[in-house]
């Protein structure tokens, strides 16, 4: 997959009427984290009964958890649990992910602007040439 998965996954858990991704915002809702303000970095199958995923939170909060449910069975999903929910925010940088979540966090990043001092200075307007002092 791409290095954006991020942005595939995150509209998924946004917008997806589909049953995993209902169930996972509602599980990510019981955490306190806000969905529609957050970044799916990744989520994957990690064996037979549960997935592998990173979010980060509208705070910036790096987390890491399983999505633990039953595939054989009908509807498992929506009976999914969160197992080893983690804040990894402090450590992010050495886990699996940590490319992915580099450029998640890139991508969320605010637009900034550098606000400049004002500074109390005669401007010379190139135009009208020096400034003469009145004599």
């Amino acid at each position: 997959m791409s290095h954006a998965v991020h942005i595939h996954y995150t509209h998924l858990l946004r917008k997806s009427p589909l049953d995993l991704w209902v169930r996972l915002r509602n599980l990510l809702k019981e955490q306190s984290i806000d969905p529609a303000n957050s970044v799916l970095v990744d989520l994957f199958p990690d064996g037979g009964d549960h997935e592998f995923g990173q979010i980060i939170s509208e705070e910036g909060r790096v987390y890491r958890f399983d999505l633990m449910y039953d595939r054989d069975r009908p509807g498992g999903v929506r009976r999914a649990t969160l197992r080893h929910w983690t804040d990894i925010t402090d450590t992010w940088q050495t886990e699996p992910l940590q490319r992915q979540t580099a450029d998640a966090v890139v991508s969320i990043l605010p637009a900034r602007r550098t606000e400049l001092p004002q500074v109390e200075a005669e401007v010379v307007s190139l135009s009208a040439g020096p400034r003469r002092s009145p004599e």
